[in-house]
C-alpha cells in the first residue's frame, strides 16, 4: 500500500522506541489502551474531555478520531498520528499537525500515553523523536505546543527541551476557566540543544511522506 499511501511507511526509531504511522491493528490497540485509562480521574489534560465516560465510549472516540485524522490528510492540512511502540506494544500516540506547512514550515505537537506507562521518561524521548522528524525529516522551522498550567509533566518536558513561552490562553475546561500555556521552539533553539537532548534517531519513509504532504 506504500506506493498509494506513502505515509504508511513512515517510521521514527530511537533505541527501543518507535513512532510509526498507525495501521488498523495499532488504532485498535490504542483504543483499548485508552479504555484502560490515560490520566488520573481528577485530572483533565485535554481541552476536549474525550477520556470521560465508560471504557467502550472512550475507545470508540479514539477509533473515530484516528480514522478521521487518516482520511483528512491533504497537502493543505494534515494531522499525523503516530503510534508510540516499544517491544511491539502500543504505549500511546505522538502527533504532528500542520496547516499550510510548505509555506509556514510550522507544526504543532501533541501526545498521550496510557496511564500505566506514565513516569518512565517516555515523554521526553518521544517528543525529541517527533521534533527530529519535523526539523530533520521535513525541514521544519518552528514547533509549537501547549499545555494547561496544572499539567506539570507536559510543561516539564517542553521546558526541558528548550521551548520559549509564547503566551497564555484562558480556555473552557469542563465548564471552568483554566490557563493554557503556549510554547514555540524554532530551528535555532533546536540546533543549539545540548548533547543530552541529541539521541540517535533513524527515519524511514521520508521521501514518500514528503511527496504526499507536498513538502
Amino acid at each position: 500500500m506504500d506506493d498509494l499511501w506513502p505515509l504508511a511507511g513512515l517510521r521514527v526509531r530511537s533505541g527501543d522506541l518507535e513512532l510509526r504511522y498507525m495501521d488498523d491493528a495499532d488504532v485498535h490497540a490504542l483504543a483499548r489502551l485508552a479504555a484502560d485509562g490515560v490520566h488520573a480521574p481528577e485530572a483533565m489534560p485535554f481541552t476536549v474531555p474525550w477520556t470521560r465516560g465508560a471504557p467502550t465510549e472512550v475507545a470508540r472516540r479514539v477509533l473515530t478520531y484516528q480514522w478521521g485524522a487518516r482520511v483528512s490528510v491533504s497537502r493543505d492540512a494534515w494531522n499525523l498520528e503516530l503510534a508510540v511502540v516499544r517491544d511491539g506494544e502500543v504505549l500511546g500516540t505522538q502527533s504532528l499537525t500542520a496547516s499550510g506547512f510548505p509555506v509556514t514550515r510550522t507544526a504543532e505537537t501533541g501526545s498521550w500515553l496510557g496511564l500505566r506507562h506514565h513516569g518512565q521518561g517516555l515523554g521526553t524521548r518521544m517528543r525529541l523523536m517527533i521534533l527530529h522528524l519535523l526539523f530533520e525529516g521535513f525541514d521544519g522551522l518552528r514547533a509549537t505546543t501547549s499545555a494547561f498550567d496544572d499539567n506539570a509533566p507536559s510543561n516539564g518536558v517542553t521546558r526541558r527541551i528548550g521551548y520559549a513561552e509564547n503566551g497564555v490562553d484562558v480556555l473552557d475546561r469542563e465548564g471552568s476557566p483554566v490557563a493554557s500555556r503556549r510554547y514555540v521552539l524554532d530551528r535555532v533553539a533546536w540546533d543549539a540543544r545540548p548533547p543530552e537532548l541529541r539521541p540517535v534517531v533513524e527515519l524511514d519513509g521520508i521521501p514518500g511522506a514528503r511527496v504526499q504532504l507536498g513538502i
